[in-house]
């Protein structure tokens, strides 16, 4: 009968709280308190549901919320992350190549709600991009899943290595290599390897930091700062250099490109301190003047149940 034993980790209810101080309430739109506290009750009835639903079906299953996690993920079949695309990426730091997601989108979007609020804030709730339910149809594509009808797709992760030292955590998203203030400049260089040689002149920059996207990501950020779309399953990262100081106009065209995954990328950073975060701003890792960073698409592969949209299309 498949997968039996799952894993339910949750967004926290308090991500949905106002926090108020020196009597900020008076100022704040009622509307604005409404569609929040709708926000919570609608990400509570979903944790509900999905947890009947598993109490329905012969599954042993445990559930956490996500910001519990501490230690990498195991003795499971399968993990499902009920929140948004936010949740699903904070679970992919703690799983490996060997147990496959599911995202569930607790709380999608209404477009009549965001057409009557559209005057007075942004009521955009969760995208879901990567989650493949909805609380709607979860009980079907759950058995779906466990009835072996269903596989996942493996996205691709990226690597990064600090002075030849391999980070504990692949990013599923992207990484930005900045100065602790990323509105800062930095002073970095960077060049691409293939097979350990160099196939790309060394470009020195002073910048407000480096992008560097696999496929998955290249929807989020990088598309913002105008990157372009790769398909998901594509195993090359993107990388920007992000708002570049009077480039060489030689070295406008490497500025921003593609490292293909027999590639690598080497940074060599000449700024006092910096951080490297890694799919947001949580986790970040530290780095100083002299160090090294290699990057590539050589992490483990992260297998994930997508939704159809995003499949390659069967001809």
């Amino acid at each position: 009968m498949g997968r039996r034993r799952l894993l339910l980790l949750l967004k926290p209810l308090d991500t949905y709280s106002f926090h108020q101080s020196n009597g900020a309430s008076r100022s704040i739109n009622p509307k604005v308190l409404q569609y929040l506290d709708s926000r919570r009750r609608v990400h509570k009835d979903a944790i509900e549901s999905c947890r009947s639903i598993l109490q329905r079906n012969s599954i042993e299953w445990d559930a956490t919320f996500c910001n519990n996690l501490s230690r990498p993920i195991q003795d499971v079949d399968l993990v499902v992350t009920l929140g948004g695309d936010g949740t699903l990426l904070q679970a992919s730091h703690f799983l490996d190549d060997s147990i496959p997601l599911l995202g569930v989108n607790s709380d999608p979007t209404q477009p009549q709600e965001v057409q009557e609020l559209s005057s007075e804030f942004d009521a955009t709730r969760s995208t879901g991009y990567l989650c493949a339910a909805t609380v709607k149809n979860f009980e079907q594509i759950l058995n779906s899943i466990l009835e072996g009808q269903t596989t996942p797709s493996e996205l691709s992760r990226m690597s990064i290595h600090v002075n030849s030292i391999p980070l504990s955590t692949y990013a599923l998203n992207d990484i930005l290599v900045a100065d602790p203030c990323p509105a800062s400049a930095s002073r970095f260089s960077f060049r691409i390897r293939k097979d350990g040689e160099s196939s790309s002149p060394l470009v020195n920059c002073r910048s407000s930091g480096l992008r560097i996207s696999t496929a998955t990501g290249s929807t989020a950020a990088m598309l913002s700062a105008g990157g372009y779309q790769m398909p998901v399953l594509s195993k090359d990262l993107q990388y920007m250099v992000r708002e570049p100081i009077s480039p060489e106009v030689a070295r406008l065209s490497l500025m921003h490109g593609l490292i293909k995954p027999n590639e690598s990328m080497d940074v060599d950073w000449y700024t006092k301190e910096g951080l490297i975060y890694i799919d947001g701003s949580y986790p970040a890792h530290p780095i100083q003047h002299g160090d090294t960073i290699k990057v590539s698409s050589h992490g483990p592969i992260l297998k994930v149940f997508l939704p159809n949209h995003l499949l390659p299309s069967k001809m």
